[in-house]
């Protein structure tokens, strides 16, 4: 039996246990500055969650189905950790205080819930229909295994910060101030955008971006849409605090984007080999596993110069 047999009943349970810790983690003050150790403490709280729910597939579905989601739990919750390097470009970028940063991050985190959910099914529904999407998906994963090699998260927020006012420009005008973090505002009777609008367009597009990634490798370790949404869902929730994390430890996580790109090409030739080599899931996850526990230790070991330099502000928009 595969947790997906029980039908409507996992997706209607899950489905509640979701809403019920999106109203704690996003609902819980979510235009508060969260401080390292508080946002540490929630980390660690949401990435327990998360790895525990592998022990409900595990125990409800079998060996095979638990660690295949804990395969791509791991896989889309590091992959995670590259879309926050860009979101702290975003912010630098438009120079939002980390005041205003909460309330960015909290619609954001709600418009890629359901981004991830729509591109999850299509992804599936084309991979069950033309087994030779798969060849497209894995060379998408080896492009982005070179991207995190060049170190092109700077590249990324670049052009979607660029993007972002101009979108937002054709509807209504931007204008450079912050008028009490509020997303629109009046100035002399008229309608116009703050930059935090903007910078909610800039990190939708970028979540965008890193969709295409993520989404293809985690279909490289399973294609149970249940497995591959509920991996996703986790490893977005409690993103807000882990961003903290990040911003905090980001000139120490220097080798991360490495271990992305080992792990990216890893489940590329997963992919590629399915049919000829198949590479058992439990092998997937303690590569996948090793790798990223490699590049951390390494990473927390040697110091030097952050992996990501800031965006410089723009002069005028």
């Amino acid at each position: 039996m595969t947790f997906t047999s029980f039908g409507p009943l996992a997706w209607v349970l899950f489905g509640a246990i979701v809403l019920a810790m999106l109203a704690v983690d996003l609902g819980a003050s979510p235009g508060r500055h969260v401080g390292f150790r508080a946002a540490a403490l929630r980390c660690a709280v949401w990435i327990a969650i998360g790895l525990g729910f592998g022990l409900v597939v595990y125990w409800g579905a079998g060996s095979e189905a638990g660690l295949a989601y804990w395969a791509a739990y791991l896989l889309e919750q590091s992959l995670s950790v590259d879309n926050l390097f860009v979101f702290v470009l975003v912010f630098s970028y438009f120079g939002l205080p980390p005041s205003y940063q909460p309330r960015v991050l909290f619609w954001g985190i709600l418009g890629a819930l359901a981004m991830r959910a729509a591109f999850i099914a299509a992804g599936v529904a084309l991979l069950a229909r033309f087994h030779w999407v798969i060849y497209p998906f894995a060379g998408l994963l080896l492009v982005s295994a070179v991207r995190f090699l060049r170190g092109g998260e700077t590249g990324i927020a670049q052009a979607c910060c660029d993007t972002g006012p101009r979108w937002v420009s054709r509807i209504i005008p931007v204008v450079p101030r912050l008028h009490d973090g509020n997303f629109l505002a009046r100035e002399d009777g008229a309608l116009v955008a703050t930059p935090l609008l903007a910078a909610l367009i800039a990190i939708e597009s970028a979540d965008l971006v890193f969709a295409v990634d993520s989404i293809p490798a985690v279909l490289g370790i399973t294609r149970d849409p249940f497995l591959v949404y509920t991996s996703n869902i986790f490893a977005l929730l409690g993103l807000r605090s882990l961003y903290f994390v990040i911003a905090t430890a980001l000139g120490r996580l220097r080798y991360v984007r490495y271990g992305l790109a080992v792990v990216l090409t890893f489940v590329a030739a997963r992919m590629l080999l399915a049919s000829a080599l198949p590479i058992p899931v439990a092998v997937s996850l303690g590569v996948i596993a090793a790798v990223l526990l490699v590049t951390v230790v390494l990473s927390l070991r040697v110091s030097g110069q952050p992996a990501v330099q800031p965006a410089p502000a723009p002069q005028s928009r």
